[in-house]
């Protein structure tokens, strides 16, 4: 069994926000607080899924809400602690092991903060493999794990409880919640035994994180350099293959905070000429890429901008006008593609007159812009 210590958190933080594709919160203040949380409590066990005793208890802990209020509305480390603590209080008996929403860029390590200050396992995998805006679109209710009994604490200190077994219904509760909680809370929600959590997470999420953040670090540079190691390690995970779907220039970018979303669009031009540009659709992720009338990419598979020459992953509440940047897109895993999730995740799902195509399907039939640089 791993130890997470604090060296682990700028690769995770790094590896987290590629694979958030724009959403997750922002990684900055989660980090520092995690950092905190280390510093404090010590090092946290990163426990492999297959591990886990079929009977132990395992609750999902995040952040719900608009990813651009938690820029403005700070969180401590006594939120992630004390929505534990509540939780457990409920429910009468403490958990075995807390695990991820997403792997998002902050909602990656609000999970280690609980973890630490509990003296439990955080386990190595997630609900998603990405971020999504959505709770009935996370793995655990999709294969039948309830979402309640579940709490969810905001930045005053207010908790909140939620008793429903329905997971549309829990959605628009909680959302609420964050929406008149100004925007944001922390929520321990959809508890579960370990043979649950193992017939639906993503596995090996994090400690791939960490290995994706490390290859970025240490190939720290323009963007086309970064693709072929990029691509050599999705090829061994539980990801499908990585493109790259565009090179330009940051030329719009607007998102509006609707319904406790982050909603808008960004649009990248090319550095020379007068080719179409690419548009990216945004709710609180980047959902799909398109020039023109040509889709390049949809929900669920992975659509992620970087600083072109640095490769630094850039949140969506981060895109900013003139920012030179490369988008790539990269296969969801498998999960994902089966009938049972697409009923969640498909693209008409986020309002999209478009069918889901697998990523590699399109880009076989339309390829874009030559490679990055």
């Amino acid at each position: 069994m791993a130890k997470l210590g604090k060296e682990a958190l700028d690769d995770l933080a790094a590896g987290a926000v590629f694979l958030a594709t724009g959403g997750g919160g922002d990684p900055h203040v989660a980090q520092l607080i995690a950092e905190q949380a280390l510093e404090r409590y010590g090092p946290v066990e990163l426990l492999p899924p297959g591990e886990l005793a079929d009977d132990a208890y395992v609750v999902a802990i995040g952040a719900v809400g608009a990813p651009t209020v938690s820029l403005e509305l700070l969180p401590s480390i006594n939120e992630a602690r004390d929505t534990l603590l509540a939780f457990e209080e409920r429910v009468g008996r403490k958990v075995d092991a807390v695990v991820s929403f997403e792997i998002g860029g902050g909602n990656s390590l609000i999970p280690i903060v609980a973890a630490a200050a509990a003296g439990v396992p955080i386990i190595d995998g997630d609900g998603m493999g990405r971020a999504l805006p959505e709770a009935q679109m996370m793995t655990y209710p999709i294969t039948g794990v309830e979402p309640t009994p579940a709490v969810a604490t905001d930045y005053k200190g207010t908790v909140t409880e939620f008793h429903t077994t329905d997971i549309m219904t829990f959605e628009k509760e909680i959302r609420h919640c964050a929406i008149v909680s100004g925007g944001m809370i922390t929520s321990a929600e959809h508890p579960m035994t370990g043979r649950q959590l193992k017939e639906s997470i993503i596995p090996g999420t994090v400690s791939f994180s960490i290995e994706l953040g490390k290859l970025l670090r240490q190939h720290r540079g323009n963007a086309h350099r970064i693709f072929e190691p990029l691509a050599r390690l999705f090829e061994n995970s539980v990801y499908g293959e990585l493109f790259h779907l565009f090179t330009g220039k940051v030329v719009d970018s607007t998102t509006a905070v609707v319904g406790g979303y982050d909603i808008g669009q960004a649009t990248i031009a090319p550095f020379t000429g007068d080719s179409e540009p690419l548009t990216i659709n945004i709710k609180n992720e980047y959902l799909m890429a398109s020039r023109g009338e040509q889709v390049l990419a949809t929900v669920p598979d992975l659509i992620t901008i970087v600083d072109y020459e640095t490769s630094t992953p850039i949140n969506a509440e981060r895109l900013r006008f003139g920012q030179r940047v490369s988008v790539f897109g990269v296969g969801c895993p498998r999960f994902y593609r089966s009938e049972q999730a697409l009923k969640y995740v498909a693209p008409e799902c986020f309002g999209f007159d478009v069918t889901y195509r697998a990523i590699e399907e399109l880009m076989a039939g339309h390829p874009p812009q030559a490679g990055p640089g």
